[in-house]
C-alpha cells in the first residue's frame, strides 16, 4: 500500500511538473536515505541482546548448519553463495558489493556479538533489517556462529 501510495504520489508531482527532474531526484534519494536510517534507528530500539542468552544448541555443529541454511536462503543473494561478497545489489542507483566474510581480518571475526546487532539491524547502506523482516534470534545466533566459526578463513 505504501508503495504504490508513493508511485502515485511521485507520478502526480511529476505531471504537475513541480520542480525539475534533478531536483526530484534528489528529493527522492534523501528521502530513500532518510528511511532507510529510520528502518536501522528502529531496528536498534527493538534489538534485544539479551534475548541471545536464551538461544541454546544441542552443539556447535548444530548452529553452524542452521546458519548455513539461514545465509543460503537469506544472505547469498547478496554476499554470494560462499560469503566473498560476489553477489552484489543495487540499491539507490548503486550497485553495491558487500565484503568478503571469509577474509582473516573480516571486522566481526572476533565479535560476535557485534556481527549478531549487525545481522538483526542492518544497515543504511544496503543491509537489511533482518531481525524486522522476520528473522529470529535464533537464526541471527545460527548465521553469526556460521559466519564465525563454519567459514573457512583464508
Amino acid at each position: 500500500m505504501r508503495v504504490s501510495t508513493l508511485l502515485t504520489l511521485g507520478a502526480a508531482l511529476t505531471l504537475l511538473g513541480c520542480g525539475n527532474a534533478e531536483e526530484e531526484a534528489a528529493a527522492r534519494e534523501a528521502a530513500a536515505a532518510q528511511a532507510a536510517a529510520d528502518s536501522v534507528e528502529f531496528a536498534r530500539e527493538q534489538f534485544d541482546p539479551m534475548a541471545f542468552d536464551t538461544v541454546t544448541w544441542e552443539s556447535r555443529d548444530e548452529a553452524i548448519v542452521r546458519g548455513s541454511v539461514v545465509f543460503s536462503y537469506s544472505c547469498a543473494r547478496c554476499h554470494g553463495r560462499y560469503a566473498e561478497g560476489n553477489g552484489g545489489f543495487v540499491t539507490r542507483g548503486d550497485t553495491l558489493k558487500p565484503p568478503d566474510i571469509t577474509v582473516s581480518d573480516w571486522r566481526f571475526l572476533d565479535d560476535p556479538d557485534g556481527l549478531r546487532e549487525f545481522i538483526y539491524t542492518g544497515s543504511d547502506h544496503g543491509m537489511p533489517n533482518w531481525g524486522l523482516e522476520g528473522l529470529k534470534y535464533k537464526d541471527v545466533d545460527a548465521v553469526a556462529t556460521f559466519l564465525i566459526e563454519g567459514l573457512n578463513r583464508n
